[in-house]
């Protein structure tokens, strides 16, 4: 005796339908890293006109304000029958509170500052990244293609600079030339060459075994065109994740060193100078510090995901299924 056969209903093929484009939004979150594109692009936004979108001037100084609390947190208004009003930011802000997530301890707004340290953070990431890389670049390329006492003496080097405590070094350079946008380059990117120079390097060394390296040598090249022609563009997705990678650690270097005080001197805002000036506040205004370091951790979070994103993209033994 047979079952009789189920009829589907127009409920159940909608709810099918559903059900599989749900299913192909999470395939697509996790095939893109949509999330960190997001924040990403939100900061880079907020880097490149941050004169324009800041509620209030970056500076200005109200010490009637100082340490104020988010809006939502803030003393507002009243209403007519003496009861406090719903918290809002039209009525907080009425009731005397301007600042959305609140003000620091000179009364310079949170989020304004926060806006304009992204373009600090951003703008040194990005320099101190270009000359790292440039200058690993140059030598991993020099070390795996000439090999020899030239591959020893750089290996060597940059051993030597591996081996010396970061923070130390950093402090000392500081102290010595002083704080100003070319020294916080300078020491940013004395921690972002070395391993670069060893990905590099270890790349060359298989690449200038290959046969058109060798076709390049008989047709008469100069070691120049074999490097910047034939090697580079074979190093170049490696170049470009490990970059991705480190721009993350470069964000947070800077902002320990803001934090010791050794960073971009104020009143230039940045993420770590200002989680600095909120840690004598934890207690009674949290918000002076967390915000500031909510978006150091979302900031480097979404550049250490995309950049896992493009390893596994461009390296077919690591991609998953």
């Amino acid at each position: 005796m047979t079952t009789p056969a189920h009829e589907i209903t127009v409920e159940e093929i909608f709810e099918s339908q559903e059900r599989t484009g749900f299913r192909s939004f999470l395939a697509d979150v996790r095939r893109w890293p949509i999330i960190p594109i997001f924040i990403l692009s939100l900061v880079v936004i907020c880097a490149i006109f941050a004169d324009v979108i800041s509620p209030n001037e970056r500076d200005k100084q109200d010490l009637r304000a100082r340490t104020s609390a988010p809006f939502w947190k803030a003393e507002c208004g009243v209403e007519p029958d003496g009861r406090k009003q719903t918290p809002t930011f039209d009525n907080c802000r009425t009731g005397g509170n301007k600042y959305l997530l609140g003000a620091d301890p000179l009364g310079r707004g949170l989020l304004t500052r926060i806006i304009h340290g992204a373009r600090i953070s951003l703008t040194l990431a990005a320099v101190s990244i270009a000359v790292g890389t440039i200058v690993g670049t140059t030598l991993g390329l020099m070390a795996g293609y000439f090999g020899g006492i030239i591959d020893e003496i750089i290996m060597r080097v940059t051993d030597i600079v591996t081996s010396i405590p970061y923070l130390l070094l950093a402090l000392i350079i500081v102290i010595v030339l002083g704080q100003n946008f070319g020294v916080i380059v300078l020491v940013l990117a004395l921690a972002s060459w070395p391993g670069i120079v060893r990905l590099v390097r270890g790349q060359a060394l298989q690449l200038r075994e290959l046969d058109y390296v060798a076709l390049a040598k008989v047709a008469g090249s100069s070691t120049f065109r074999i490097l910047y022609s034939h090697i580079l563009p074979g190093v170049s997705n490696t170049i470009v994740v490990a970059t991705t990678l480190q721009v993350g650690s470069i964000i947070l270097a800077e902002a320990i060193l803001s934090f010791l005080g050794a960073g971009i001197p104020p009143p230039t805002p940045s993420w770590g100078s200002m989680v600095s000036d909120g840690r004598s506040y934890l207690n009674t205004a949290w918000w002076v510090a967390f915000f500031p370091g909510m978006a150091i951790f979302l900031t480097v979070m979404s550049f250490n995901f995309i950049g896992d994103w493009l390893r596994d993209k461009w390296d077919p033994r690591l991609r998953q299924l």
